[in-house]
Parts: C-alpha cells; structure tokens; sequence
C-alpha cells in the first residue's frame, strides 16, 4: 500500500533554531524556520542539515533543505519520530556562522531564440525588454537551495518589478541552460526537463556533469552574478572543445 501523505504537527517546545516541527508521512520531519524568505533562516537552515548529515545518526537517511524548512528523512523501521526529535534536540550545531559563500559568474544571451519569453514578460511587468536584462543584471542573487532536478539553483531575491507568476501552461521540455524567473525566484535548467519559468535568456556553461567531481560546482548560500552577452560570445563559448563550467568571481 503507498504510504498516507499525512502530516501532523508535533507540539514540543525546544531551544533550537527551528520555530516548529511538523510530521510528514511516516518516515519525515519538518522542521520549520519561520516564514521569513530571509538569509538568516535560510543559513540556520542548512547548518542543521549540514550537522545532521555530519553525525551520521543511525536511521536518518537523508535531509532536503529548502527555503524555510528542512526535512529530515528517517528509516521507520530503526527510529520513531519521537526519537528522531528527542536526538535533533541534543544535536551539535557545528558552525555557528555560515561558511563563506562563492560568487559565480554567469554568462547569458539575453531574448530572441535564448529567451523566447522576455518580450512577453516585459509586456506584462510594463517594462521594455532591455529594462529587464538590466534589471534581472544588476543585483547578485543568493542560492537559497538546489531542486527540483539535479544542480538547478532557486536563487534570489527578484526586484519586485520582475516578479511574475509562473507560466500558466508549464512546457514539456525546456532546454539545459535556460535562465529563468517565476515569483521572487531567478534560476538556470541545469538539464532538458519540463518547466513553468518564464524564459528570458540562456547559459552557454554546463552546471551539471554526473562525470564530473563536484557534478555541480555552487552549493546553497553561493552567489549568482548574470553578465548580459553578445551572440558572437555565447557562440564561441558554446563551441568550446570541452565543456564549459562557471568560473568564480574573484573580487
């Protein structure tokens, strides 16, 4: 039988840096960090992840860090729920501040066949298209967490004037490479998958090598710097005789 989807709130009052803890299923935990899209609970977020996985506790068998929430996934046939959180709340935290984060810069053919959805989308936030490439270029955008498919990066925060609702017909395919808005979230389609963003531009990089070590060179709390480029660079680039990866931006 598949398992309930049920979730249920764990009512426990705890010193730890979670505001609320949440059942899910039958073998998860939510953990919950507030509400607030900001970078302090986003950082709290991945230091617990960071020390679950560090401690190596038997039964635990994975964690998904996201935005405000951590799920802590658990073997239910070698741990209870009560005893996953009766360890979570003895759990050494590790790094009391964040490590320090890198900044990767990201060339971008902005519009025409590499951003079929930027004439649209300016349309729609009132905006000319070169108002966009300018504004979606001119701030650097913290990875807050990587998914929905290997290696792609939900970055933020957007200016409020490029905030649009996702598409409302999802496509079936979009191409590696595609950059991305939807809501107060920017990102990159690391592989060819279905997708809902609004499409204003393409990467020449590859962020994603299952052969390669790291397969995905950012990890969250990393920095994303889009550079706006000439279709004669996004070409030579393309054409490379190895794959382009992100270089780093040394400051």
């Amino acid at each position: 039988m598949p398992k309930r989807q049920h979730q249920s709130t764990m009512h426990k009052e705890i010193a730890r840096p979670w505001t609320a803890v949440h059942r899910v299923g039958d073998a998860g935990l939510l953990l919950q960090f507030g509400t607030d899209l900001g970078e302090d609970s986003n950082d709290r977020v991945h230091q617990v992840a960071e020390a679950v996985l560090d401690a190596q506790f038997a039964g635990v068998v994975g964690v998904v860090p996201a935005f405000t929430t951590l799920l802590v996934e658990y073997d239910a046939r070698r741990l209870t729920a009560e005893q996953l959180l009766e360890w979570l709340q003895v759990l050494p935290m590790g790094r009391s501040r964040p490590r320090s984060a890198r900044t990767w810069d990201v060339p971008v053919l902005y519009g025409g066949n590499a951003g079929p959805d930027l004439e649209v989308a300016a349309s729609q936030l009132g905006l000319r298209p070169d108002e966009v490439v300018s504004l979606h270029g001119a701030q650097i955008y913290r990875i807050y967490c990587i998914g929905f498919a290997p290696g792609f990066p939900l970055a933020g925060l957007l200016t409020p004037a490029l905030r649009l609702p996702r598409r409302a017909i999802p496509r079936t395919r979009v191409y590696p490479g595609a950059v991305a808005i939807a809501g107060a979230q920017t990102g990159i389609y690391p592989l060819a998958t279905p997708g809902g963003w609004h499409l204003i531009g393409r990467t020449p990089v590859v962020l994603f090598d299952w052969q390669d070590t790291p397969p995905c060179l950012y990890r969250p709390g990393d920095r994303l710097r889009f550079r706006a480029v000439s279709e004669e660079e996004y070409h030579a680039l393309k054409a490379s005789t190895s794959p382009v990866r992100l270089c780093e931006v040394r400051e």
